[in-house]
């Protein structure tokens, strides 16, 4: 599937819309960290937590459950770094 403009600025007021973001929010869930952190987790010789599990589970075993949660907590300055599936 490729990303159309319609995909990068989802309308989610149609079903198609809601899709579409759903798409990109769970793309994201792949590194809530960012390219930087797993480059550097790489760099290290490590997988990625996700990687681990990938490589430990059989294909399609493994059903991960609130992916999209992030964690509301102030605490710490914890605001400012808020991942998905932080939860």
């Amino acid at each position: 599937m490729t990303t159309t403009e319609s995909d990068t600025h989802a309308d989610i007021h149609t079903t198609a819309g809601k899709l579409a973001d759903l798409r990109k929010r769970t793309e994201e869930t792949l590194h809530p960290v960012g390219e930087d952190a797993v480059e550097r987790t790489h760099a290290k010789g490590k997988l990625t937590a996700r990687e681990r599990i990938l490589a430990l589970l059989d294909e399609d075993s493994f059903v991960e459950l609130d992916a999209l949660a992030r964690h509301r907590s102030t605490n710490f300055n914890l605001q400012e770094n808020r991942p998905v599936g932080d939860g």
